[in-house]
């Protein structure tokens, strides 16, 4: 396993970070002790990172992964969220951010989180996010409950936004650079080098697109993009690769960002993930799925507010 810097933090995160949400049954019911042995053999492949949120299964996924980590905390860099909770719950006010803190960690059985990531802000009303919510998270820092914190969120844009206007140790970006995509590259990845904070990367296979299995019925793509997926398939299989191995490989091979987020649940599924980061994508290949992306590259649906889903700028190289 290789290992990156995560920006100016002194974690050094396994390329490949284990997502923790199907855990708590976001896509198929998870039979839990496979999810355990999930989390169990990442960690004996090299996997230190693990991602979770409150939100993942009305908590189940953070009560699952507290049982799994509870004998190998001290092995691992765990990171959890804060401000979005139920369906179509959010609250990023100050207090409950404090209160969301110590409710998580009792729930993974720690003291303190290596990273806590305020969740999809885009859903926040960006004057409470950027004075309340962020503010909160900071104060958790420092009493050291958190190590470092970040925020999250889909409109990529807008994290940029958030990003000049605040100073955080990470940026959690997810479905911005895959082979669909690659909008992270406009102006987040030159800020975070600008900045120093570092990038993390989730839904390389955005949310089941380029993989092989079925596409969830709540999955928001325009429909033209998700009828890329038996054509993407077929194509890697004249290959003898499978599209979610392809789309994991390409996705971690950016340079700049420190960690891919990949939701696992099973033994074989992570088993399978870690054997990906060895292929090597033939160049053809590669050029044919970007020929066969390009007419819908880049396309993506609105989340949150309307007023933080920010219009493509006309990017200035000086």
């Amino acid at each position: 396993m290789e290992y990156r810097k995560l920006g100016k933090t002194d974690l050094n995160v396994s390329l490949l970070s284990f997502g923790a949400s199907p855990l708590g049954n976001v896509f198929d019911e998870t039979n839990e002790e496979e999810g355990i042995r999930a989390v169990h053999a990442a960690i004996d492949q090299g996997i230190n990172f693990f991602d979770v949120a409150p939100f993942y299964g009305d908590t189940l996924a953070e009560t699952r992964l507290g049982k799994a980590l509870k004998t190998k905390r001290d092995s691992v860099y765990l990171a959890t969220k804060c401000g979005r909770y139920g369906n179509g719950v959010f609250d990023f006010s100050h207090d409950r951010i404090m209160r969301s803190i110590d409710e998580s960690l009792e729930r993974l059985q720690t003291d303190y989180v290596d990273l806590l990531t305020v969740h999809d802000i885009e859903f926040g009303d960006h004057e409470q996010v950027v004075n309340e919510a962020i503010p909160a998270a900071l104060k958790i820092r420092e009493i050291g409950k958190a190590r470092y914190i970040g925020f999250s969120g889909l409109p990529v844009r807008y994290l940029a936004k958030v990003a000049r206007e605040v100073d955080v140790d990470t940026v959690l970006s997810w479905g911005h650079y895959t082979l669909l995509a690659d909008e992270i590259n406009d102006e987040l990845v030159p800020l975070s080098l600008e900045k120093g904070f570092g990038l993390l990367n989730a839904a390389p296979l955005m949310q089941r697109i380029l993989s092989e299995a079925p596409i969830p019925v709540w999955q928001s793509s325009p429909q033209a993009v998700k009828e890329l997926q038996p054509k993407l398939i077929a194509l890697c299989r004249e290959y003898d690769l499978a599209l979610s191995d392809v789309a994991l490989k390409y996705a971690v091979g950016h340079p700049v960002i420190a960690t891919t987020i990949v939701g696992m649940n099973e033994q074989r599924q992570l088993e399978q993930n870690v054997r990906a980061l060895d292929i090597q994508i033939p160049g053809e290949l590669l050029q044919r799925i970007h020929t066969l992306v390009a007419p819908v590259k880049n396309q993506f649906w609105f989340e949150g507010k309307p007023e933080n889903n920010l219009p493509k700028a006309s990017i200035h190289h000086d």
